[in-house]
């Protein structure tokens, strides 16, 4: 289940990047990847959690523009926002 998660995740923060990118008039590549890895275990407080770290991947966007981009498609993505406060969330630039 995990792998079908992080498929779904990568492709909807995809969505939210070209989202993000339109409204802040930054130019998303069409090569743009996110790889996603989630992963499922117990947690400290008890019972079992999920976290997921998301790699992403904007060539010849400055490094800048493209934190910018990934934070803002935090905020827009579904899948952010559905776990925001419930799963521990890693964006990482590639």
């Amino acid at each position: 289940p995990e792998q079908l998660f992080a498929a779904g995740y990568s492709a909807c923060f995809i969505g939210a990047l070209k989202v993000a990118g339109q409204q802040l008039k930054v130019k998303v590549p069409d090569d743009v990847a996110v790889h996603a890895t989630v992963g499922i275990g117990p947690r400290s407080q008890g019972g079992f959690g999920i976290t997921a770290d998301l790699a992403v991947d904007l060539p010849g966007v400055d490094r800048e523009q493209a934190q910018q981009l990934v934070d803002a498609a935090h905020q827009i993505c579904p899948y952010s926002n559905a776990t925001r406060g419930n799963v521990d969330v890693t964006l990482m630039l590639a």
